[in-house]
């Protein structure tokens, strides 16, 4: 089979299995029993619908219309497709919801209608407005798409954007500024040539009018060739406004000496020889789909230095509306704005070309492994799965908005806003405030073992921009500033962060003679300390951490737990320091579970159970919750008197012999633990008061078990693990962790040692 039948067989089991098609409408509230039922509908609802017919602004408050947009299309211009209908458009407009829903949390219905008259098909939508907060006109023909357009807008009280005009013309104008930033050229010096004078392209040249360039500027082509004054043929009121008083007549006539060229017409349009005649370092925007107007290696053959965006994912510098959709419409609806108006479209432009200029996100990075994307030729735009664009793009909106008078709710803290938009993006942004509030307060030293691994460098440029702490990065120095290099990363190994480099460094006879002196009763020799010193950056760090010259030791993210744990313990387990318990967090939808002792002990005895009890409930606190634990096991209340049950009965007496500060019970099963109603009924004189949030596992396998599941199938997010008892000196990750994750574990092992145990 080939590859384009493998692909579209794909594409087509894709969009039937498991079940067809992209959407479904799920409750946000329980309907369990007849109570939810007499407020969810009859007759506690009459309540929510009275609210609103006394303030309409309370539709908002009560309903989902404030998050809810319509995307509405009659099919009559689908890309690439035509004008197909609106059935046959329906998997598109599907499509353009999962978008909005990935990218920026919108909920939408998709609104096909069978309707090609325009002004009929404005009605169709005014109609609609009592139930969304904002509408998407998509993929309707030109020119009806600008009579839809304009009558909707100045029928209705809501943003109304026609994506493939705005959309498209917001994200041109975002690489246009990029390209002429690296070309060394400003929009109002620039010529411009395009091809194209449908919809989208009329916009792109508006905006293009709108960032400085100036319309005499403008060369506009299309199928019967240039737009000049006077021209009868196939004109409009869109095209006459950049007619040319010209004797030209072709593309070719008129693209000599251009700066820029914006093709959103057909494929092959321009021809190798037309390029040639460019300015130097011309910038070509061939964003026909799916053949673009020129190949980006044809035109590279006669401007070896030219900047080139397509519409293709194949090539660098996708021009992709969904840089601009779901970021526009969230800060839009987020203040209430009643239009999309030039100032948010503007703010949305800069706001995208922010974003390409600022270093690549690890997730982003992540989602496209392999790619260069690093500010420059190739990288003019940043891609959609960068998770910062929701908070970069919608605040800057929503502050346009503000600005310029059409915010029905105003924003009053900008900075918290765009915060709360990171946190739906990061999911462990909110619960770990308070450990980087308390971490800003201490500037530790934080010494990571694999310091060449690229999470590791990402963390450490993000560690630098957003917190006090300092890293310090194990490795070889020439292959940490080439991987930085290569990232794209600002920071550099001397300059930002130090270094300890294995192979040659002024401190190992210092840090050879100190391990030797620990484990010399232990069967190490001083050429066995001397070749461990210059091979196991685990034990390096231990060591740095020994000595004083850091404060905390990460490492892990790769080799076994256990293997870590063996040199941490030999190094820095003394005094009162000795490592009881690895303490996970999973963030799930549902709020945070806890989990312990996920690696270290792997048949704890009730002393470390009881240990490892009490240094989670500790823990817990510094995430400003409240602990709520269980003792977790087959057994329940003591029905069975062997196996984990027994050694969790034991730690309980242990536990109970002294007061407490913070609720536990045991021992329970899972479902137990966390349903206080079951819980009620089976042991009804419970100490513990709804849903456990902590849970104490007698057996690693156990822990480590309920963790792996609740990360793989239940799409949790692990924060951790944190290792217990270490006074904060140590904490050893797992291989699979994220840039971000090691971030967070940062801002855990930045945190003064009075704080944790």
């Amino acid at each position: 089979m080939s590859d384009t039948s493998n692909l579209r067989q794909a594409a087509l089991d894709y969009h039937a299995h498991p079940k067809p098609g992209k959407l479904e409408i799920r409750a946000t509230k329980p309907m369990a029993n007849g109570r939810d039922l007499a407020r969810a509908y009859s007759p506690g609802v009459a309540e929510a619908s009275l609210e609103i017919k006394a303030d309409a602004s309370n539709a908002e408050l009560y309903t989902a219309r404030g998050n809810l947009v319509a995307v509405v299309s009659n099919g009559t211009a689908v890309l690439g497709l035509g004008n197909i209908g609106a059935l046959a458009s329906k998997p598109v407009m599907e499509g353009k919801a999962v978008l909005f829903k990935k990218f920026a949390g919108i909920d939408c219905f998709d609104i096909e209608v069978d309707q090609p008259d325009p002004e009929k098909l404005a009605d169709i939508v005014c109609a609609l407005e009592p139930t969304f907060g904002a509408v998407n006109l998509e993929d309707i023909k030109a020119p009806d798409c600008f009579i839809v357009e304009k009558l909707c807008r100045e029928r209705m009280n809501i943003p109304v954007f026609h994506d493939d005009q705005h959309g498209t013309a917001i994200v041109v104008g975002a690489a246009a500024k990029n390209a002429l930033h690296v070309a060394g050229k400003a929009f109002e010096d620039i010529k411009v040539v395009s091809t194209g004078g449908g919809a989208a392209g009329i916009a792109c040249l508006n905006m293009l009018v709108k960032l400085g360039v100036k319309r005499e500027n403008i060369w506009l082509c299309d199928i019967h060739g240039l737009v000049y004054e006077g021209r009868a043929e196939d004109m409009n009121p869109h095209k006459d406004q950049f007619a040319q008083t010209s004797d030209l007549r072709t593309l070719d006539d008129v693209i000599g000496e251009a700066d820029l060229f914006l093709g959103l017409s057909g494929p092959n349009v321009l021809k190798p020889e037309m390029v040639q005649k460019m300015a130097a370092r011309p910038i070509i925007f061939a964003l026909a789909n799916p053949t673009p107007e020129i190949l980006p290696e044809d035109a590279r053959a006669v401007a070896p230095d030219a900047i080139i965006a397509t519409g293709r994912s194949d090539f660098p510098n996708q021009v992709n509306n969904v840089l601009c959709f779901p970021f526009i419409f969230r800060g839009a609806l987020d203040v209430g704005a009643t239009e999309i108006n030039d100032a948010m479209e503007i703010a949305c432009v800069d706001g995208i070309a922010e974003m390409a200029r600022a270093t690549t996100s690890a997730e982003a990075a992540a989602a496209y492994k392999g790619e260069q994307l690093t500010f420059g030729p190739d990288y003019l735009i940043p891609k959609p799965f960068d998770p910062r664009l929701v908070g970069v793009v919608s605040s800057s909106v929503a502050k346009a908005a503000m600005e310029s008078g059409v915010a029905k709710r105003p924003i009053d803290d900008l900075e918290a806003y765009k915060e709360k938009l990171n946190q739906t993006v990061f999911k462990s942004a909110l619960l770990m405030r308070p450990v980087f509030e308390a971490a800003a307060n201490a500037s530790r030293r934080i010494v990571f073992a694999e310091g060449e691994d690229e999470r590791v460098l990402r963390a450490a440029q993000a560690i630098l921009e957003e917190t006090t702490e300092t890293p310090i990065l194990i490795g070889r120095p020439d292959v940490i500033d080439a991987r930085c290099e290569r990232l794209g990363l600002t920071v550099r190994p001397g300059q930002d962060f130090q270094i300890v480099n294995p192979e040659n460094d002024p401190r190992y006879y210092d840090y050879w003679n100190s391990y030797h002196q620990i484990m010399q009763r232990r069967g190490v020799t001083p050429d066995l300390a001397k070749a461990i010193m210059r091979t196991n950056t685990t034990a390096i760090g231990a060591i740095m951490v020994h000595r004083g010259e850091a404060d905390s030791l990460i490492c892990g993210t790769f080799g076994e737990y256990r293997w870590h744990l063996d040199y941490v313990e030999q190094v820095l387990d003394e005094g009162d320091l000795r490592p009881h318990g690895a303490l996970s967090l999973m963030i799930l939808e549902d709020g945070p579970l806890f989990i312990a002792d996920t690696h270290v002990r792997q048949l704890p005895s009730p002393e470390e159970l009881a240990e490892t009890t009490i240094g989670a409930a500790r823990h817990v606190r510094r995430f400003g919750l409240e602990p709520k634990i269980a003792f977790c096991s087959q057994s329940q209340f003591g029905n069975q008197a062997e196996g984990s049950g027994k050694r969790l009965r034991a730690a309980l007496k242990i536990l109970d012999s002294e007061p407490r500060d913070f609720t536990y019970e045991g021992e329970m099963n899972l479902d137990v633990a966390l349903d206080p109603e079951l819980r009620a009924r089976i042991f009804p004189n419970s100490r513990l008061e709804g849903p456990a949030n902590v849970l104490i596992f007698a057996h690693a396998d156990a822990a480590s078990g309920v963790r792996n599941i609740l990360k793989m199938k239940a799409n949790g997010l692990e924060v951790g693990p944190i290792l217990m008892g270490m006074g904060n000196k140590a904490h050893i990750v797992t291989p699979s962790i994220t840039a971000r994750g090691l971030l967070n574990m940062a801002a855990i092992a930045g945190t003064p040692v009075d704080h944790y145990g």
